[in-house]
């Protein structure tokens, strides 16, 4: 089919049909960045459950290492930070079921509309 026989309606959605679809993998993409910093840090509170309260720990600053407090201090610090991305997460699944919903409902649509533009040019 040529596509100067779509309506400028059809156009239209397949353009947000598109720009759905770059959402979600935007959407995807963040989500697997916090999926990724959450294993870090339980990895990261893993190894210190293993050190004794006297070991020196150090955090790295950009280049640097520098060393901290204490062995209490950074199990909070890596807890808050736990909590923060486990929101996010939560956050951008639920973005991501919305999108992907919309995407769904849409892409539906438009390929409705599109069998039935087809029809009618066949007939």
């Amino acid at each position: 089919m040529a596509n100067e026989n779509i309506s400028p309606q059809l156009k239209d959605q397949i353009q947000r049909l598109q720009q759905l679809r770059s959402q979600v993998q935007l959407l995807q993409q963040q989500r697997q960045q916090v999926e990724i910093q959450l294993r870090e840090i339980n990895e990261a509170l893993k190894e210190l459950g293993q050190t004794d309260a006297k070991s020196p720990i150090y955090k790295s600053i950009g280049a640097l290492l520098i060393k901290t407090k204490g062995k209490k201090e950074v199990q909070e610090e890596l807890n808050k930070n736990k909590e923060s991305f486990e929101l996010r997460k939560t956050t951008l699944q639920k973005q991501e079921s919305r999108s992907i919903e919309k995407l769904n409902e849409l892409q539906s649509k438009v390929q409705n509309a599109l069998s039935l533009q087809q029809g009618a040019t066949e007939a």
